[in-house]
């Protein structure tokens, strides 16, 4: 499906977007679960960075699988392949934690500013045990934050042991390919 796209391969396009839109999730949801002045400044965007975050990993496990079929099977690209697959249960880890985040900063809002505020109503209460009267409980907070830690920095370690893995295959391939000038000219390699 997700195969080639005006005879270039799909993979390193879509790579490049979930290299940028996972490290940002990760990022907010991190400092969304760590710190409420950030969450209230964040809002959504933990959560909408998160849930991009989920759509772009399978895409390009999808269109890395797509590319492996077309280059030279080595054990660098076997490695690759096999860390790629290893993010998603980190990402998807990632968007409960954002799921949560948001359950809290909606919360928040409801007891600093009143119920006008929370126009989706008591959605947080089903998820979050809190009944609207009193403070947010104090269990949901360090819950959120433990798995905004958690989530984040595994997620962050696999994204950084994928990309190492990659540029690897990817750049091995290269330097085996291209023929190197030597001798002659000026003494920079023309």
């Amino acid at each position: 499906m997700l195969d080639v796209a005006f005879g270039l391969p799909l993979h390193p396009l879509i790579v490049h977007a979930t290299v940028v839109v996972v490290p940002l999730a990760t990022l907010a949801v991190l400092l969304a679960g760590l710190w409420p002045r950030f969450r209230d400044w964040a809002g959504w965007l933990p959560l909408v960075l998160a849930a991009a975050a989920v759509v772009l990993t399978p895409l390009s496990t999808q269109s890395g699988e797509s590319l492996q079929r077309r280059v030279p099977s080595t054990e660098l690209v076997r490695e690759h392949v096999a860390l790629g697959d290893s993010l998603t249960p980190w990402v998807l880890l990632l968007g409960v934690a954002a799921v949560a985040t948001t359950v809290v900063w909606r919360r928040e809002r409801v007891l600093a500013h009143g119920a006008a505020t929370d126009p989706l109503g008591r959605l947080g209460d089903h998820v979050s045990g809190w009944t609207g009267t009193g403070a947010l409980p104090r269990w949901l907070v360090v819950v959120t934050a433990v798995l905004a830690v958690v989530a984040g920095v595994g997620t962050a370690q696999q994204v950084v042991r994928i990309g190492h893995s990659g540029a690897q295959a990817a750049w091995s391939q290269a330097a085996a390919t291209t023929p190197t000038r030597h001798g002659g000219g000026d003494g920079d390699g023309r």
